[in-house]
């Protein structure tokens, strides 16, 4: 596994422009996109290059937007060839991105309606006037990238050993975080979040897991697992590895591993695997998912060698 460290303090404002970045784009994926549930029509996907939001329609416009991370630029594609692209740099503040990717779309005949504003953070200056934020250290944004992919190949491994409904693994734009989720298949009787958003994510019992990069108050890059509903006496339950531990987080409790401590481990795959595994069977356990019927033929304790 490629894991290269990823100290907050050293690219914080670059994280915190390329999150902006990235909610532009995610927020024109919204609106171009049909809905799905648990707002599934909204996150974008790795790819070979960097991220993308796949395919999506305007009109009668196919198209997709990718941040190349390699070349660093940002490339809108359509079904008819065109591909308009500008440079990811140093100094291009979210101002001038919103601007130059607006433009890009206008010229092939794409106005997506977007609420051109952040969501779910700290900056709330409205994308078309945020000068502001405008760091970009291509270095730190390919590590934050390759981390993405390593973190993602062990996310869909983990993933095939569920059988249940479970959810893509993707990247939210809002809290910045690359994401799977399992569902035990029982809805709740009144969806948890007193907003619109929240409701919509959470009609179901599910244990989610993730990885973020820190952020203001999490200081350092982290994988993490809750379940919600959060049942009664889930941080009393192990977790592996041992340095694995339990973050008090609102009313509730989060499963957390540092990114630092998996990166250190002898085996990082091995000790991600055993951090998502431990978290899963932590809250499958006290909230009386039947985990044996969710497993699939995947599961290490249920494959047959091939």
């Amino acid at each position: 596994m490629f894991l290269p460290p990823l100290t907050l303090g050293e690219w914080e404002a670059t994280k915190d422009t390329l999150h902006l970045y990235v909610q532009v784009v995610g927020k024109i994926r919204l609106a171009s996109t049909p809905p799905q549930n648990h707002w599934w029509h909204c996150p974008l996907y790795l790819s070979a290059r960097g991220l993308t939001t796949r395919r999506m329609r305007d009109g009668g416009v196919s198209f997709e937007i990718e941040f190349d991370l390699i070349e660093h630029r940002l490339v809108v594609r359509t079904d008819l060839g065109e591909e308009p692209s500008f440079a990811l740099r140093d100094g291009l503040p979210v101002a001038g991105f919103y601007s130059e990717l607006l433009t890009c779309l206008s010229d092939l005949g794409i106005h997506p309606a977007i609420k051109a504003e952040p969501y779910g953070v700290p900056m709330t200056t409205p994308f078309a006037e945020d000068t502001q934020h405008a760091s970009y250290d291509p270095e730190y944004v390919g590590r934050f990238w390759r981390i993405l992919g390593e973190a993602e190949w062990v996310f869909e491994e983990f993933a095939g050993w569920f059988r249940g409904k479970s959810s893509p693994v993707h990247l939210f734009w809002h809290s910045f975080d690359l994401a799977v989720t399992r569902f035990s298949g029982r809805r709740l009787p009144d969806p948890l979040g007193g907003d619109p958003v929240s409701r919509e994510a959470y009609t179901d019992e599910v244990i989610s897991f993730g990885f973020w990069p820190g952020d203001a108050k999490v200081r350092a890059a982290a994988f993490y697992s809750y379940t919600a509903p959060e049942p009664e006496n889930l941080n009393e339950q192990p977790l592996a590895p041992s340095e694995a531990f339990w973050a008090e987080v609102g009313s509730g409790h989060q499963a957390r591993l540092w990114y630092d401590d998996m990166r250190a481990a002898a085996s990082p795959r091995a000790a991600l695997l055993s951090f998502l595994q431990s978290a899963y069977e932590a809250g499958a356990r006290v909230a009386g998912w039947n985990a044996e019927e969710l497993a699939s033929s995947w599961a290490p304790s249920q494959a047959a060698s091939p």
